[in-house]
């Protein structure tokens, strides 16, 4: 069955998108269809519906998106809102056209209210103000999350966006002028120990908590839920575990066995103060997820290493 089934996995050049292309592979699918940016655009409407009519794939997971820090998110926000807000509406489209049944559409868990009650449930959506330095990111995955929703009720789709929390791994973007705060954090005490120096900045006041999850859990979550059934169009995805900022720096410190002092440049905002997912839900429809912290965060300096080199 398995051999007969075409999926076209978007973004798979991508941190998410590379970890579900491995885990397909891992699987058995053999008819996974990827294409490189330059050769389809998607936020093109035209070129994105010629391609699916081409290809005509039996489900899709759509794992690109512009993506980026706090920083990135306030600085292009006009990008952040047209380039998703396109790509998205695109694929989800297309795929009604060309009859796709099964598709996967990854939020992010910046769509819900800055100040939401903790842990935050897939119905707090639109119960609040958003955070203003991603609420452009924020609005258009919102508009797609909706847009899932009411294709489902109007076409009889199974149309899921799947709604991660902050996620890490292998492939992530280490910029730190467009990363997020995790590979930040892990380039810049590398940096310090290479360099010794002994201290490290950290954007913000470093007490804002957050929830990671590892990107090899999330691409089991996209193909767990791509062909199962279920009334819910939104699910949250996440570990159920939230620490501070700066609890992180010290983790990442004592993994990369280096001890510094950390300062904090509160020039930067902090922006939402908790993002901790209710993943009831999920686990209830039979998914949670397996690695921890600490095995994640060594599989994923192992990466770093290979591109970085050892100190």
């Amino acid at each position: 069955m398995k051999n007969k089934i075409k999926i076209f996995l978007t973004g798979h050049r991508g941190l998410v998108g590379s970890s579900i292309f491995k885990l397909l592979k891992k699987k058995g699918y053999q008819k996974i269809i990827t294409i490189e940016k330059k050769e389809l655009d998607l936020r093109n409407q035209k070129q994105t519906l010629d391609f699916f009519k081409k290809i005509r794939p039996h489900a899709v997971i759509n794992a690109a998106a512009k993506v980026g820090g706090i920083n990135a998110n306030e600085v292009n926000a006009a990008n952040f809102i047209y380039d998703n807000i396109m790509i998205q509406t695109n694929v989800i489209q297309s795929c009604l056209v060309t009859k796709v049944k099964n598709l996967v559409f990854l939020g992010s868990s910046c769509v819900y209210p800055k100040f939401s009650i903790q842990p935050i449930k897939e119905n707090y959506l639109l119960g609040g103000k958003l955070e203003k330095t991603n609420e452009a990111m924020a609005v258009a995955k919102i508009s797609g999350i909706k847009m899932c929703e009411y294709y489902n009720q109007q076409f009889n789709k199974q149309y899921k966006c799947l709604m991660p929390s902050n996620i890490y791994g292998p492939n992530d973007n280490y910029n730190l002028k467009t990363s997020h705060f995790f590979p930040a954090l892990i380039k810049k005490i590398y940096l310090a120990k290479k360099k010794k120096l002994k201290k490290v900045e950290i954007w913000g006041t470093g007490k804002p908590k957050r929830e990671l999850l590892f990107v090899d859990d999330l691409a089991n979550a996209c193909l767990f839920f791509l062909f199962k059934k279920t009334k819910y169009s939104l699910i949250n995805i996440g570990s159920g575990r939230e620490k501070s900022i700066t609890k992180y720096a010290e983790i990442i410190s004592k993994k990369l066995n280096y001890k510094c002092k950390f300062i904090y440049n509160k020039k930067y905002p902090d922006g939402t103060p908790r993002k901790l997912l209710n993943i009831n839900l999920s686990k209830k429809l039979g998914w949670k997820p397996k690695i921890n912290l600490s095995k994640g965060l060594d599989i994923t300096l192992e990466e770093f290493f290979k591109k970085n080199g050892r100190i």
